[in-house]
């Protein structure tokens, strides 16, 4: 059944320089190429901007030649001077091209690196996370941040930055020239800038804090459809499709109004911003025209500073669109960094299993789930070498918690797990799961072959060895009618096999890893009885000389156990044999007899 999705708090305001420091400090194995593809754009912006400053000495030379710039090279004839100002114009406008095709490939290939290795660094530092991270987010959620965060990142730096860089240089350019050539008539062309600057601050500090709510939004519109569809079945079976349509318009336009309110706010910036331009310009306009019109200002410099203060001040206009952007970028970039500097909880020790034998003990273990109740209490059991160990227990008694504190996927509040007597934190982590097979009742099978699913994690592993380890599941006589055999893709978790089908797929995936521990959680819970008979002779085979752990229900399938545990409320009740275990005439015997059929009572829920 699908489950409401947690509705995460309004993110609080970013500083809008925080983000794009924790970016620096991730990207700085690219700082060669982040300063390559700036001094481009840099170069690129200035050649870009001469033009305007070659239309006014051309207009020197026909007014006063001998007062032009290439005048002042030793160049006095007409025709020399327009002949050199041409040459000047090819160089200008062929360097500005150059520039443009370098800032341009560079930043996008930047963009392309940053964000595959952004995405990477994300996904294996989320693999090293423990579970309980994963109980407290949901897969959308996650994935929005790896995918829809990563993206927008990419976006931006594609042509973002570079805008960025290119404005920034516009204005110290064309401000540093003004200032240079009439700075009577600068100062009030440059005179809306600081309120442009001012504004575009305020509009940022507003900005922030929307689109964080955006990208927040985002995630759990991602987070519900992938709930839902990995619930399709649930959801058709209860007719809950009108349900569901209802929820993903209500998260979808809950994203729909946060984007709405940003949009509202940046959409403001570019008509307020044009009036203050067009004092900037206007001053340049009628205040130089004076200049020029009384001799005190060159005419050429005056051409030049009509065309250039429109490409000073008109950027200003796209300012808001690229802080727009800039915003978006940042707010995602938030996400993906706070994912990454999450804490890893369970840190690998150092020591890797040699010639391991087997012994598994657990010493006075107690473990509680986050804010509830202990699992386990004080616990203690082993499992010597190469043998079989039973463990059975009601729904919720701790069982199921055992495996998941072996593996470490939980870490241990109090007391020791030992392997060859070794404590379970000072092993490797790899180290330790590579020699410890895992059947879970809750078989996950990946979108590949079936082959491919009984070789996941023994990569290397021949056709010839799968299909002995299918054979020795008794797996091997479904998978030969599949229409492609070996080769069939099961579909998304292994929905186009049986329960049954995908149980004995995750046996013999864990016979091929040929463990020196082997855990059987519920290994056939989902199989008929005459499945289980033919799985319980490969068990009994393959359980020889290997420490096996067996968590069941059916306790047929561990009667032959070398000793049986029987748990409740995390503690161990019972311990003996089978038969040891029925002449005690406790819980065990009792749920013996309710599954033999001598009584018809329950005893466990």
């Amino acid at each position: 059944m699908t489950i409401a999705l947690p509705v995460t708090s309004p993110a609080s305001p970013v500083k809008p320089l925080a983000p794009l420091r924790r970016l620096l400090k991730y990207g700085h194995r690219y700082r060669s190429q982040i300063w390559t593809a700036s001094v481009c754009s840099v170069l690129n912006k200035i050649f870009d901007l001469a033009p305007p400053y070659l239309i006014g000495m051309a207009v020197t030379i026909v007014v006063k030649p001998e007062k032009s710039f290439i005048a002042q090279w030793g160049v006095t004839d007409v025709t020399q001077q327009f002949a050199v100002l041409s040459v000047l114009t090819l160089l200008i406008w062929g360097m500005e091209s150059l520039f443009e095709y370098l800032y341009d490939r560079l930043w996008r290939n930047l963009a392309q690196t940053l964000q595959h290795d952004l995405r990477l660094d994300a996904y294996g530092h989320l693999q090293e996370l423990e579970l309980s991270f994963f109980e407290d987010r949901s897969t959308g959620t996650l994935l929005s941040i790896l995918n829809d965060d990563v993206n927008q990142l990419e976006r931006f730096m594609d042509t973002g930055a570079n805008e960025l860089l290119q404005f920034a240089t516009t204005v110290l350019f064309v401000g540093a020239t003004f200032i240079a050539l009439a700075p009577g008539v600068a100062c009030w062309a440059i005179l809306p800038i600081p309120f442009i600057l001012w504004g575009s601050a305020l509009f940022q500090k507003r900005l922030a804090p929307r689109y964080a709510e955006v990208r927040e939004r985002a995630g759990l519109v991602s987070a519900r459809l992938s709930n839902n569809l990995s619930g399709i079945a649930t959801i058709k079976s209860f007719t809950a499709e009108d349900y569901e349509a209802d929820r993903v318009r209500a998260d979808s336009n809950a994203y729909k109004r946060s984007n709405g309110e940003a949009i509202e706010l940046s959409a403001a910036f570019v008509p307020l911003i044009r009036f203050v331009i067009l004092f900037g310009f206007t001053a340049t306009l009628f205040l130089g025209g004076l200049e020029a019109a009384s001799g005190r200002l060159d005419v050429g410099i005056y051409s030049s500073m009509i065309f250039i203060i429109q490409r000073l001040l008109w950027p200003f206009t796209r300012l808001g669109q690229t802080m727009d952007q800039y915003q978006r970028a940042m707010a995602s970039i938030n996400r993906v960094m706070n994912l990454l500097d999450t804490p890893i909880t369970i840190p690998t020790g150092h020591t890797l299993l040699k010639n391991l034998r087997g012994d598994v003990e657990f010493q006075d273990v107690t473990f509680a789930y986050g804010g509830r109740s202990n699992a386990l209490e004080q616990l203690s059991l082993k499992v010597p070498a190469g043998q079989t160990v039973g463990i059975v227990g009601s729904t919720g008694s701790g069982k199921s918690t055992l495996v998941k504190l072996l593996l470490r996927f939980y870490e241990v509040q109090q007391g020791t797990i030992l392997i060859d007597g070794i404590d379970l934190r000072d092993l490797e982590l790899r180290s330790l799961r590579q020699n410890i097979g895992w059947v879970s009742q809750d078989v996950f099978l990946f979108h590949v072959s079936v082959a491919e699913n009984i070789a996941y994690g023994s990569f290397e592993a021949s056709r010839e060895s799968v299909v002995e380890a299918a054979i020795a599941a008794e797996a091997h006589e479904f998978i030969e009618k599949l229409p492609e055999g070996y080769d069939t893709i099961v579909g998304e978790r292994g929905q186009k096999l049986s329960g049954g089908q995908r149980q004995r797929l995750a046996i013999a995936r864990a016979i091929l890893k040929d463990p020196a521990i082997l855990i059987l959680d519920e290994a056939t819970s989902a199989v008929d009885n005459e499945t289980e008979a033919a799985i319980q002779r490969s068990l009994r085979q393959i359980t020889q000389n290997r420490t096996t752990i067996a968590i069941a229900h059916r306790l047929s399938t561990i009667r032959h156990a070398h000793c049986i545990y029987v748990i409740e409320n995390g503690k161990i009740q019972e311990a003996g044999t089978h038969d040891e275990l029925l002449r005690q005439s406790g819980l065990y015997s009792a749920l013996w007899r309710v599954q033999s059929g001598v009584r018809t009572d329950e005893v466990w829920a």
